[in-house]
């Protein structure tokens, strides 16, 4: 008698968890009964209907009108958050772009998915990076859209710098004196009359910050845009920055800046283009240096200055006379917003380093420098075991280095002729007597 084979069971499918995401670029046609991310779910949900143990799960990720450049998208936040939690096991798009279009992120994203033990299905490229090949096409997919990408970047980049050797009006914040209607700049008449006074003070006062301090003092506000959330950001002080910033737009010359070429605009000019021209040589003129001085060596203290008076930072400067070069610092603030903002004068940079190396002198002499950089370099903890014969011999950059590695800040108040340096920490500060920093206010 033969023995029948006996049948073995079929096991179910392994339940899989699955999510299906939709993105859109734009937000047009969102607004249709069925639209693009309809058919992206669609087509998604059929795809896993067909698959054994693969059900979906009851979130919706759908993100409509957001750019696929990066992954700053309030469902995609959504998703990943979920995936972390381990509560999907596969992730269903309708083509791997709705993902991501950076080859960066989308390799960033692979990793994290590989550490929550989640897949990644695309399902009109019919590939899954469950195996080595779907791994291999997906890496050669990503590359062809982020190459899109940059096409259509530069595509876009080409056609505003075209509509702009028009004299077109390609969008960005609006210059004060004008407004937009119909994709053009208009007029507009009560902003134009601050913009022509701009110009006007300027040829008067030959300076950005007169300039500045005079529409402060009168309570003329620089143009308010509005924020991202739609609301009108807050007026607030005009600065040297902002008065250089309108003096050197050529829109209100009728200019189109593109590639830093000038081209005729289709808008109405707001002063004519000789007083431009002239205005414009005047500021360059004003604000061309040969070197940078905050990152001159020489200045020893740069990064280490603070203002007592309003906590802004002390930055390096310069002035010349015949062939003599004076050095100081002066407080930011001071020198963007003018001297009702901060009363802090420019100090002689000398005086302050000279001050500052001193007390320093004394503390090594005690020994207690050493002691409080021991966690420093063996170059430092060398230095300052000798310090006072050392320095002398130290270039102005190993100055600068050795300082900023032993001093946390020095406190300047100016107006009080008061100086704290505070070494490590703050309640190591050692506070210098009035009379300790003698010093006089350039002209």
């Amino acid at each position: 008698m033969k023995r029948g084979r006996k049948s073995t069971p079929e096991l179910a499918p392994e339940t899989r968890r699955c999510a299906i995401y939709t993105r859109k670029s734009t937000s047009v046609g969102l607004e249709q009964d069925f639209n693009s991310l309809d058919a992206q779910r669609e087509a998604c949900t059929t795809y896993i209907q067909k698959l054994p143990g693969w059900t979906l799960v009851d979130e919706c990720y759908d993100d409509g009108g957001f750019t696929g450049a990066n992954i700053e998208r309030p469902a995609f936040q959504r998703l990943l958050a979920d995936i972390d939690e381990g509560k999907i096991d596969v992730v269903v798009v309708y083509k791997v772009d709705r993902l991501s279009r950076s080859l960066l992120d989308f390799a960033k994203l692979m990793e994290r998915f590989g550490r929550a033990g989640a897949s990644f299905v695309s399902v009109t490229q019919n590939f899954s990076t469950a195996d080595a090949m779907g791994r291999l096409t997906l890496n050669m997919l990503m590359s062809f859209a982020e190459f899109e990408r940059e096409m259509i970047g530069e595509r876009t980049r080409d056609k505003i710098a075209a509509a702009r050797r028009k004299g077109k009006w390609t969008g960005g914040p609006i210059p004060l004196g004008y407004t937009v209607h119909e994709k053009r700049l208009v007029v507009n008449d009560l902003e134009a009359v601050l913009v022509r006074d701009v110009f006007s003070l300027y040829l008067r006062e030959r300076s950005t910050l007169a300039v500045a301090r005079f529409l402060n003092e009168s309570h003329r506000s620089p143009k308010r845009h509005v924020a991202a959330n739609g609301r009108l950001r807050e007026a607030r002080p005009w600065t040297k920055a902002d008065v250089t910033r309108l003096l050197k737009n050529p829109v209100y010359a009728g200019y189109m800046r593109s590639h830093g070429e000038f081209y005729a605009g289709e808008h109405e000019a707001l002063v004519d283009r000789e007083t431009f021209s002239r205005v414009r040589a005047l500021v360059n003129r004003a604000t061309r240096t040969t070197n940078d001085p905050s990152r001159n060596p020489d200045y020893i203290l740069r990064g280490l200055l603070r203002c007592a008076c309003c906590g802004s930072a002390f930055t390096p400067a310069s002035t010349r006379k015949g062939r003599t070069e004076y050095r100081y610092y002066r407080c930011i603030r001071r020198d963007k917003e003018g001297r009702d903002a901060c009363p802090s004068s420019p100090l002689p940079a000398g005086t302050i380093e000279t001050f500052v190396i001193d007390r320093l002198r004394e503390i090594a002499a005690g020994g207690t420098l050493a002691d409080a950089a021991e966690i420093e370099t063996s170059w430092v903890g060398r230095c300052l075991a000798d310090f006072d014969s050392i320095w002398d011999v130290l270039t102005p950059e190993n100055r600068g280095r050795l300082l900023r590695a032993v001093v946390q800040s020095v406190e300047i108040d100016e107006p009080a002729n008061r100086v704290k340096v505070f070494i490590l920490e703050p309640s190591d500060g050692l506070s210098a007597r009035p009379e300790d920093v003698p010093h006089e206010v350039l002209a």
